[in-house]
């Protein structure tokens, strides 16, 4: 049972990385093997170059990173994604994760009829996006309209054909109380103990 997650914020001292502490132990609570692709330490570069364009198109990774990243997701039976929003969207290094990783041959095939994508991961039971921001839920969602869900649940992944997608948002998080703040992480930790 292994769980990848997917991490994207340069700051150790965030509270994302405070996120990814608790998620962690959760996960590990729950006897759970966790593979970290911290994109930040591992200096992925998130930019796709003519070739890496290329080999999205021939469904056939050149990058050796892009290829380990390719080959641990085939392990997971679950992805978590971690990140802050940033400008309303997800960092370029997620984005650019996204973009190279997540491509034709690993993530997803084209079905064979020409009209829709199959998913390749077969093992993979849920995937959970946890983001932070500053900006008010309601403002999040009325003016910009909630952008992760559709960008990355509706639009990535629930057109790549996977299902159990979930989104865990924490907004406001520099104004509430540290005490919150604090809450938050307990309850990450109980809910990723008991994944099964």
């Amino acid at each position: 049972m292994r769980t990848v997650i997917v991490f994207n914020h340069p700051n150790e001292g965030s509270y994302c990385h405070a996120i990814l502490q608790s998620v962690t132990k959760g996960l590990q609570n729950a006897s759970r093997e966790v593979d970290l692709m911290h994109l930040d330490n591992d200096g992925f570069n998130p930019a796709m170059s003519k070739a890496d364009l290329k080999a999205f198109v021939d469904h056939q990774p050149i990058d050796p990173q892009v290829i380990d990243y390719s080959e641990r997701l085939k392990q997971a039976d679950h992805l978590i994604f971690i990140f802050p929003i940033w400008w309303d969207i997800m960092p370029a290094t997620t984005k650019g994760f996204v973009d190279r990783v997540l491509g034709p041959g690993v993530m997803y095939d084209h079905h064979p009829r020409g009209f829709g994508l199959v998913p390749l991961l077969k093992n993979l039971k849920s995937i959970t996006i946890i983001t932070t921001m500053n900006k008010p839920r309601i403002l999040y969602a009325l003016l910009i309209g909630n952008l992760i869900r559709k960008v990355m649940l509706r639009s990535i992944f629930k057109t790549m054909g996977y299902k159990n997608l979930h989104w865990i948002s924490f907004t406001s998080v520099k104004s509430v109380s540290r005490e919150k703040r604090v809450k938050w992480l307990s309850n990450l930790e109980k809910r990723f103990s008991k994944l099964n």
